[in-house]
């Protein structure tokens, strides 16, 4: 992989220099190494007081979500996203969805619980914050998925994308934005904390990803059916012979936002239910631990009486049970059967 500077001379986009073109972007490199350190500490400190953390969810957390990020802001996505609009419309999804789907996956809430002193400042305040009323109302699903809609719609339909890509600080701020606003719908769907209400089961949360997945779906069927370009004034200007006409360009990243937006659907549906199938089996086996605390507390049954031999030398607990009651009833019950039937003149009763 060979660092491409961002430049005016940049070649043709090919499949290869996407792949091959790569800069340096010193915010996103610290932001992937503070959220990277701090859950490897969290593993670690988890690791020295004999505790096991998932290797899973820690690959999931660096390969998808630092991952993401990582491509997202220093690929050739990066280095493409000032003259070519869809490198730019896969950046922003890649940071809206699919980081976000990866951070959460990771579980990092509960792993920063876990790790840290629950008597010590640090984790009382975490705990402060996640039962705050601040980020309860961020996180409720229809301001979560109201923000994620207008945060794509504003980005692409305002002077806000064209001035972000003329100053770098604010494509910059566009990038954290994008992460998350993502976060703030995805977190708590897969998340063991309850930053959710009571009445958001894994049922509704799963009918809510569906729904989700309809309302991702919007910012890319409007960018690719808009009459009106997209930072028009800017990618014309940097337009080139071999690009994409400014249409054709809009075009193929508004079906690609689509696309990927449809594409994560499923995933992020199927790891909601993986986190049902997993919280059902908690919740199983908690019960069946309480019912073994309360059989174990229950009264003690009574010391039997010792047994007294008869006259015969046998214990009387060993003795055969009474006769009478182990014979059946037509035998013991002889005089009564024989009553009902002379009463009733045979048997036969009377007309």
């Amino acid at each position: 992989m060979t660092p491409t500077p961002l430049s005016a001379g940049l070649p043709e986009l090919t499949a290869a220099r996407l792949a091959d073109s790569w800069q340096l972007d010193p915010y996103a490199l610290a932001l992937v190494l503070l959220l990277g350190g701090l859950y490897a500490w969290g593993v670690v400190r988890l690791a020295r007081r004999g505790e096991r953390w998932p290797v899973a969810r820690s690959a999931v957390f660096a390969g998808i979500g630092l991952g993401a990020i990582t491509v997202a802001t220093m690929s050739g996505l990066a280095v493409y996203d000032h003259e070519l609009f869809w490198p730019a419309a896969v950046q922003n999804i890649v940071l809206d969805l699919i980081a976000p789907l990866g951070l959460a996956l990771g579980d990092p809430l509960a792993l920063a619980l876990r790790a840290l002193d629950e008597r010590s400042p640090t984790a009382r305040r975490l705990r402060g914050a996640l039962s705050g009323r601040p980020l309860r109302l961020l996180t409720f699903p229809l301001v979560s998925t109201v923000l994620v809609l207008a945060s794509e719609l504003a980005i692409y339909f305002t002077p806000y994308f064209t001035t972000a890509l003329r100053h770098g600080p604010l494509h910059e701020l566009m990038y954290l934005q994008l992460l998350v606003v993502g976060t703030l719908f995805v977190l708590p769907m897969l998340t063991r904390e309850a930053l959710l209400p009571t009445w958001c089961s894994h049922p509704v949360r799963a009918l809510l990803v569906l729904v989700d997945g309809l309302v991702d779906s919007v910012p890319g069927i409007v960018v690719m059916t808009s009459g009106t370009l997209v930072a028009g004034g800017w990618y014309t200007a940097h337009h080139r012979p071999w690009d994409p006409s400014p249409q054709r360009d809009q075009m193929i990243g508004g079906g690609l936002m689509l696309t990927l937006a449809e594409l994560i659907g499923l995933p992020f549906l199927i790891a909601v239910f993986a986190e049902w199938v997993r919280s059902e089996r908690g919740r199983t086996a908690a019960l069946d631990a309480r019912l073994d605390r309360e059989l174990a507390t229950a009264a003690p049954v009574p010391p039997s009486t010792p047994a007294v031999p008869d006259a015969t030398g046998t214990p009387a607990d060993t003795k055969a049970p009474h006769p009478e009651l182990t014979r059946p009833w037509w035998e013991t019950d002889q005089g009564a059967v024989g009553e009902r039937y002379r009463r009733g003149g045979g048997g036969a009763p009377r007309g």
